[in-house]
């Protein structure tokens, strides 16, 4: 379900989290984690940077949130990201008992949302996830195929 505007609105500071993130020279993947009209939990990628594998954007989003706020239960949470979740993601945020997920590109890659998995609604799990509408689909997408032609002429990734 599309709760827009404020889909939008979380989506717009998700970009700008991905805006950080290439400026930086990562790929560029923004999320914010939202509470009660508000970001508590803000990240982008910063893999390279941090030289660390699971620094992804929502992981770090939600270790944001969760110092925020004292608790690693979120369970009253939204958490916008710019590129569908991978595995990982997708477990922390089941583990963080976050409400609901609003992404805005699909990953083929690694979806763990709906393109490749489904974790964020296996029954299986101890907790589901509400997936939100994909909002912003074309500007995300668009943001990462900018970064990646660059890279690509760059002789890069």
């Amino acid at each position: 379900m599309n709760e827009a505007p404020a889909d939008d609105r979380w989506m717009l500071d998700a970009l700008k989290e991905a805006a950080a993130a290439a400026d930086q020279g990562e790929v560029p993947v923004g999320a914010v984690v939202v509470r009660d009209g508000r970001v508590i939990g803000r990240g982008h990628n910063q893999r390279e940077t941090l030289k660390d594998p699971t620094a992804h954007a929502e992981m770090l989003a939600i270790t944001a949130a969760a110092a925020a706020v004292g608790d690693w239960r979120l369970a009253d949470c939204a958490l916008y990201v710019t590129l569908e979740p991978c595995p990982m993601c997708a477990g922390a945020i089941v583990l963080a008992r976050i409400r609901r997920v609003v992404y805005g590109a699909a990953d083929p890659k690694a979806g763990a949302c709906h393109t490749l998995y489904r974790l964020l609604s296996d029954p299986r799990l101890n907790h589901t996830v509400e997936i939100g509408d994909c909002v912003l689909t074309e500007e995300c997408a668009a943001v990462l195929r900018r970064f990646f032609a660059a890279q690509r002429a760059l002789g890069k990734k």
